[in-house]
Protein backbone atom coordinates (compact mmCIF):
# COMPACT_ATOMS: atom_id res chain seq x y z
CA UNK A 1 0.00 0.00 0.00
CA UNK A 2 1.30 3.34 -1.17
CA UNK A 3 1.48 5.89 2.47
CA UNK A 4 0.30 8.72 0.24
CA UNK A 5 -2.66 6.95 -0.79
CA UNK A 6 -3.33 5.57 2.81
CA UNK A 7 -2.59 9.16 4.29
CA UNK A 8 -5.18 10.76 2.20
CA UNK A 9 -7.66 8.19 2.68
CA UNK A 10 -7.10 8.55 6.57
CA UNK A 11 -7.84 12.54 6.24
CA UNK A 12 -4.10 13.41 7.90
CA UNK A 13 -2.74 17.06 6.83
CA UNK A 14 0.62 16.02 5.80
CA UNK A 15 2.62 18.69 3.49
CA UNK A 16 1.52 19.37 -0.31
CA UNK A 17 3.16 17.22 -2.72
CA UNK A 18 6.40 17.99 -4.28
CA UNK A 19 5.75 19.66 -8.07
CA UNK A 20 7.19 17.41 -10.73
CA UNK A 21 8.07 19.66 -13.89
CA UNK A 22 7.98 18.37 -17.66
CA UNK A 23 11.75 17.88 -18.42
CA UNK A 24 13.40 20.49 -20.83
CA UNK A 25 13.96 20.42 -24.07
CA UNK A 26 17.37 18.31 -24.12
CA UNK A 27 20.52 20.26 -25.07
CA UNK A 28 22.99 18.86 -27.80
CA UNK A 29 26.29 18.40 -26.16
CA UNK A 30 29.37 19.54 -28.48
CA UNK A 31 32.22 17.62 -29.62
CA UNK A 32 34.50 18.49 -26.38
CA UNK A 33 31.90 17.19 -24.01
CA UNK A 34 31.06 13.84 -25.68
CA UNK A 35 34.85 13.01 -25.60
CA UNK A 36 35.26 12.94 -21.95
CA UNK A 37 34.92 9.84 -19.94
CA UNK A 38 31.95 9.15 -18.12
CA UNK A 39 31.79 9.08 -14.32
CA UNK A 40 30.68 6.17 -12.31
CA UNK A 41 29.19 7.09 -8.72
CA UNK A 42 28.47 4.63 -6.33
CA UNK A 43 25.74 5.52 -4.21
CA UNK A 44 26.78 4.46 -0.29
CA UNK A 45 24.31 4.49 2.85
CA UNK A 46 25.53 4.72 6.34
CA UNK A 47 22.82 2.66 8.07
CA UNK A 48 22.91 3.92 12.15
CA UNK A 49 21.36 1.31 14.93
CA UNK A 50 21.05 2.81 18.30
CA UNK A 51 21.80 0.22 20.89
CA UNK A 52 20.82 -0.18 24.62
CA UNK A 53 23.31 -1.95 26.57
CA UNK A 54 22.03 -3.65 30.43
CA UNK A 55 23.28 -5.78 33.11
CA UNK A 56 21.09 -8.58 34.08
CA UNK A 57 19.51 -6.26 36.56
CA UNK A 58 18.04 -4.20 33.46
CA UNK A 59 20.77 -1.01 34.65
CA UNK A 60 22.25 0.91 31.84
CA UNK A 61 25.59 0.17 31.12
CA UNK A 62 28.08 2.92 30.13
CA UNK A 63 31.37 3.32 28.91
CA UNK A 64 31.72 0.80 26.55
CA UNK A 65 34.03 1.49 23.20
CA UNK A 66 33.23 0.76 19.89
CA UNK A 67 36.35 -1.95 19.79
CA UNK A 68 33.79 -3.50 22.87
CA UNK A 69 31.31 -4.25 20.19
CA UNK A 70 30.88 -5.93 16.99
CA UNK A 71 27.87 -5.52 13.82
CA UNK A 72 26.91 -8.02 11.41
CA UNK A 73 24.65 -7.77 8.56
CA UNK A 74 22.79 -10.39 6.63
CA UNK A 75 25.22 -12.56 9.15
CA UNK A 76 28.24 -11.07 7.81
CA UNK A 77 30.52 -8.86 10.14
CA UNK A 78 30.58 -4.94 8.89
CA UNK A 79 33.11 -2.09 9.99
CA UNK A 80 32.12 0.25 12.25
CA UNK A 81 31.99 3.34 10.49
CA UNK A 82 30.69 5.71 13.36
CA UNK A 83 30.30 5.23 17.01
CA UNK A 84 28.67 7.49 20.08
CA UNK A 85 28.30 6.65 23.70
CA UNK A 86 25.65 7.47 25.75
CA UNK A 87 24.16 9.45 22.78
CA UNK A 88 23.67 13.01 22.28
CA UNK A 89 22.63 12.72 19.08
CA UNK A 90 19.43 14.40 17.52
CA UNK A 91 16.22 12.90 17.99
CA UNK A 92 12.88 13.06 15.92
CA UNK A 93 9.79 11.89 17.84
CA UNK A 94 6.20 11.10 17.08
CA UNK A 95 4.55 11.29 20.16
CA UNK A 96 1.19 9.35 19.61
CA UNK A 97 -1.71 9.69 21.91
CA UNK A 98 -5.10 7.49 21.97
CA UNK A 99 -7.83 9.74 22.46
CA UNK A 100 -10.34 7.07 22.69
CA UNK A 101 -12.82 7.14 25.49
CA UNK A 102 -10.77 3.97 27.12
CA UNK A 103 -7.74 5.71 27.42
CA UNK A 104 -8.67 9.62 28.74
CA UNK A 105 -9.72 8.43 31.60
CA UNK A 106 -7.72 11.29 33.89
CA UNK A 107 -6.67 13.85 30.82
CA UNK A 108 -5.01 16.55 33.15
CA UNK A 109 -3.03 13.82 34.54
CA UNK A 110 -2.04 12.31 30.99
CA UNK A 111 -1.42 16.18 29.66
CA UNK A 112 1.07 16.95 32.04
CA UNK A 113 2.76 14.24 32.07
CA UNK A 114 3.52 14.30 28.53
CA UNK A 115 4.12 18.19 28.63
CA UNK A 116 6.96 17.10 31.52
CA UNK A 117 8.02 14.64 29.05
CA UNK A 118 8.74 17.17 26.30
CA UNK A 119 10.39 19.86 28.83
CA UNK A 120 12.62 17.02 30.59
CA UNK A 121 13.67 15.04 26.90
CA UNK A 122 13.57 17.79 24.15
CA UNK A 123 17.35 19.40 23.06
CA UNK A 124 18.03 21.92 20.52
CA UNK A 125 19.03 20.16 18.21
CA UNK A 126 15.55 17.38 18.89
CA UNK A 127 12.11 17.79 16.96
CA UNK A 128 8.90 16.42 17.63
CA UNK A 129 5.50 15.91 16.17
CA UNK A 130 1.88 15.78 17.79
CA UNK A 131 -0.56 13.17 16.47
CA UNK A 132 -3.42 11.57 18.42
CA UNK A 133 -5.58 8.69 17.07
CA UNK A 134 -9.24 7.76 18.08
CA UNK A 135 -11.67 7.07 14.88
CA UNK A 136 -8.56 8.09 12.22
CA UNK A 137 -5.53 9.86 12.80
CA UNK A 138 -4.69 13.48 13.23
CA UNK A 139 -1.40 15.84 13.38
CA UNK A 140 -1.79 17.98 15.69
CA UNK A 141 1.25 19.51 15.66
CA UNK A 142 4.15 18.65 12.52
CA UNK A 143 7.63 18.85 13.51
CA UNK A 144 9.05 21.46 15.95
CA UNK A 145 11.21 22.26 18.85
CA UNK A 146 8.64 24.58 20.73
CA UNK A 147 7.88 23.13 24.26
CA UNK A 148 5.32 25.88 23.73
CA UNK A 149 3.64 24.83 20.42
CA UNK A 150 3.62 21.38 21.60
CA UNK A 151 2.06 22.11 24.82
CA UNK A 152 -0.77 24.16 23.15
CA UNK A 153 -1.12 21.03 20.67
CA UNK A 154 -2.08 19.12 23.89
CA UNK A 155 -4.88 20.88 24.79
CA UNK A 156 -6.44 20.19 21.58
CA UNK A 157 -6.55 16.34 21.88
CA UNK A 158 -9.74 15.27 20.82
CA UNK A 159 -11.89 12.04 22.22
CA UNK A 160 -13.40 9.28 19.91
CA UNK A 161 -14.59 6.30 20.31
CA UNK A 162 -12.56 3.63 18.35
CA UNK A 163 -8.72 3.23 18.07
CA UNK A 164 -6.85 3.16 14.78
CA UNK A 165 -3.69 2.38 16.65
CA UNK A 166 -1.88 0.84 13.25
CA UNK A 167 -3.07 3.70 11.33
CA UNK A 168 -1.10 5.55 13.90
CA UNK A 169 1.83 3.37 14.16
CA UNK A 170 2.23 3.56 10.10
CA UNK A 171 1.65 7.49 9.53
CA UNK A 172 3.53 8.15 12.25
CA UNK A 173 6.54 5.98 10.83
CA UNK A 174 5.55 7.80 7.26
CA UNK A 175 6.52 11.36 8.42
CA UNK A 176 9.30 10.02 10.49
CA UNK A 177 10.63 8.73 7.18
CA UNK A 178 10.76 12.50 5.92
CA UNK A 179 12.79 13.78 8.75
CA UNK A 180 16.73 14.37 8.22
CA UNK A 181 19.56 12.34 8.44
CA UNK A 182 21.71 13.80 9.69
CA UNK A 183 24.56 12.74 12.22
CA UNK A 184 23.01 9.41 13.49
CA UNK A 185 20.11 11.23 14.15
CA UNK A 186 17.78 8.69 15.71
CA UNK A 187 13.55 8.22 15.06
CA UNK A 188 11.28 7.35 17.88
CA UNK A 189 7.77 6.64 17.77
CA UNK A 190 5.99 7.17 21.50
CA UNK A 191 2.61 5.80 22.31
CA UNK A 192 0.19 6.24 24.78
CA UNK A 193 -2.46 3.40 24.33
CA UNK A 194 -4.48 0.75 25.77
CA UNK A 195 -3.16 -1.66 22.89
CA UNK A 196 -6.33 -2.61 20.96
CA UNK A 197 -7.10 -1.52 17.65
CA UNK A 198 -10.88 -1.11 16.63
CA UNK A 199 -10.43 0.68 13.55
CA UNK A 200 -8.89 -2.45 11.36
CA UNK A 201 -7.67 -0.62 8.44
CA UNK A 202 -3.70 -0.61 8.59
CA UNK A 203 -3.10 -4.66 9.02
CA UNK A 204 -0.15 -5.46 11.75
CA UNK A 205 1.91 -5.96 9.29
CA UNK A 206 1.53 -2.71 7.32
CA UNK A 207 2.62 -0.88 10.46
CA UNK A 208 5.43 -3.07 11.73
CA UNK A 209 7.06 -2.92 7.82
CA UNK A 210 6.74 1.05 7.56
CA UNK A 211 8.24 1.55 11.41
CA UNK A 212 11.36 -0.46 9.87
CA UNK A 213 11.26 1.07 6.72
CA UNK A 214 11.48 4.46 8.16
CA UNK A 215 14.30 3.32 11.20
CA UNK A 216 11.64 3.96 14.03
CA UNK A 217 11.94 2.42 17.40
CA UNK A 218 8.42 2.23 18.93
CA UNK A 219 8.16 2.83 22.94
CA UNK A 220 4.56 2.09 24.21
CA UNK A 221 3.33 3.40 27.29
CA UNK A 222 0.05 0.26 27.69
CA UNK A 223 -2.66 2.01 29.82
CA UNK A 224 -4.68 -1.33 31.41
CA UNK A 225 -7.37 -1.25 34.36
CA UNK A 226 -5.28 -4.06 36.06
CA UNK A 227 -2.47 -5.70 34.69
CA UNK A 228 -3.54 -8.87 35.99
CA UNK A 229 -7.01 -9.17 34.82
CA UNK A 230 -7.13 -12.54 33.25
CA UNK A 231 -10.35 -11.94 31.44
CA UNK A 232 -9.10 -8.70 29.39
CA UNK A 233 -7.74 -9.20 25.43
CA UNK A 234 -4.50 -8.64 25.61
CA UNK A 235 -4.03 -9.13 21.78
CA UNK A 236 -3.14 -5.66 21.58
CA UNK A 237 -0.79 -5.28 23.74
CA UNK A 238 1.46 -8.58 22.61
CA UNK A 239 1.36 -6.74 19.52
CA UNK A 240 2.63 -3.62 20.89
CA UNK A 241 5.19 -5.76 22.65
CA UNK A 242 6.38 -7.22 19.49
CA UNK A 243 6.75 -4.29 17.79
CA UNK A 244 8.89 -3.03 20.22
CA UNK A 245 11.12 -5.99 19.91
CA UNK A 246 11.31 -5.69 16.47
CA UNK A 247 12.61 -1.71 16.48
CA UNK A 248 14.32 -1.68 19.46
CA UNK A 249 12.11 0.13 20.86
CA UNK A 250 10.35 -0.73 24.48
CA UNK A 251 7.37 -0.93 26.07
CA UNK A 252 5.98 0.13 29.71
CA UNK A 253 2.52 -0.82 31.88
CA UNK A 254 0.42 2.09 33.48
CA UNK A 255 -2.40 0.99 35.99
CA UNK A 256 -2.83 4.64 37.23
CA UNK A 257 -2.84 7.62 35.33
CA UNK A 258 -0.39 9.00 38.04
CA UNK A 259 2.13 6.54 36.57
CA UNK A 260 2.23 7.77 33.64
CA UNK A 261 5.40 10.02 34.37
CA UNK A 262 7.09 7.94 35.84
CA UNK A 263 6.64 5.63 32.34
CA UNK A 264 7.74 8.73 30.65
CA UNK A 265 11.19 9.19 32.54
CA UNK A 266 11.89 5.50 31.96
CA UNK A 267 11.35 6.58 28.18
CA UNK A 268 13.66 9.16 28.60
CA UNK A 269 16.32 7.60 30.37
CA UNK A 270 16.12 5.01 27.55
CA UNK A 271 17.16 7.25 25.13
CA UNK A 272 19.83 8.92 27.18
CA UNK A 273 21.64 6.12 27.19
CA UNK A 274 21.74 4.86 23.82
CA UNK A 275 24.98 3.95 22.09
CA UNK A 276 24.74 4.47 18.65
CA UNK A 277 26.86 2.21 15.98
CA UNK A 278 26.65 2.76 12.21
CA UNK A 279 28.14 1.09 9.23
CA UNK A 280 27.90 1.94 5.46
CA UNK A 281 25.35 -0.92 3.69
CA UNK A 282 27.86 -3.38 2.04
CA UNK A 283 26.82 -3.52 -1.94
CA UNK A 284 24.43 -6.15 -2.95
CA UNK A 285 24.61 -7.73 -6.27
CA UNK A 286 20.44 -7.74 -6.17
CA UNK A 287 19.95 -4.72 -3.99
CA UNK A 288 15.71 -4.27 -4.45
CA UNK A 289 13.69 -4.33 -1.65
CA UNK A 290 14.76 -7.56 0.32
CA UNK A 291 14.88 -6.90 4.14
CA UNK A 292 18.72 -6.92 5.40
CA UNK A 293 19.02 -8.69 8.96
CA UNK A 294 21.20 -6.83 11.94
CA UNK A 295 23.15 -8.05 14.65
CA UNK A 296 25.01 -6.95 17.06
CA UNK A 297 26.92 -8.38 19.74
CA UNK A 298 29.71 -7.73 22.96
CA UNK A 299 33.36 -9.41 20.99
CA UNK A 300 34.51 -10.09 24.60
CA UNK A 301 32.88 -13.66 25.56
CA UNK A 302 32.71 -12.55 29.14
CA UNK A 303 30.84 -9.52 28.38
CA UNK A 304 28.19 -11.75 26.06
CA UNK A 305 27.09 -13.30 29.02
CA UNK A 306 27.56 -10.49 31.77
CA UNK A 307 25.33 -7.90 29.11
CA UNK A 308 21.96 -8.08 27.43
CA UNK A 309 21.63 -5.85 24.14
CA UNK A 310 18.58 -4.00 22.61
CA UNK A 311 18.43 -3.04 18.98
CA UNK A 312 16.42 -2.86 15.67
CA UNK A 313 16.42 -6.43 13.75
CA UNK A 314 17.25 -4.86 10.50
CA UNK A 315 16.12 -2.51 7.26
CA UNK A 316 14.58 -2.66 4.21
CA UNK A 317 16.98 -2.28 1.68
CA UNK A 318 15.93 0.27 -0.25
CA UNK A 319 14.33 2.09 2.87
CA UNK A 320 15.32 5.66 3.71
Amino acid sequence: MRAAGLILGLGLMLQAPVVRRPPTKPVEPNADETQQVPTIRVETRLVNVAVNVVDKTGAPVGGLQKDDFEILEDGKTQKIAYFERESTTPLSIVLAIDGSESVLRNERLEKNAAKHFVNALLREQDELDLMDFSDSVREIVPFTNSKKRIENGLNEIQRGDATALFDAIYLASDRLAETKTDAGRRRVVVLITDGEDTAKRTRYGQALEQAQRAGAMIYSIIIVPIAADAGRSTGGEHALIQLAQDTGGKYYYVEDPRDLEPAFARVSDDLRTQYVIGYYAPQKEKSGAAFRTIRVRMKDAALKDKYELRYRGGYYGDGK
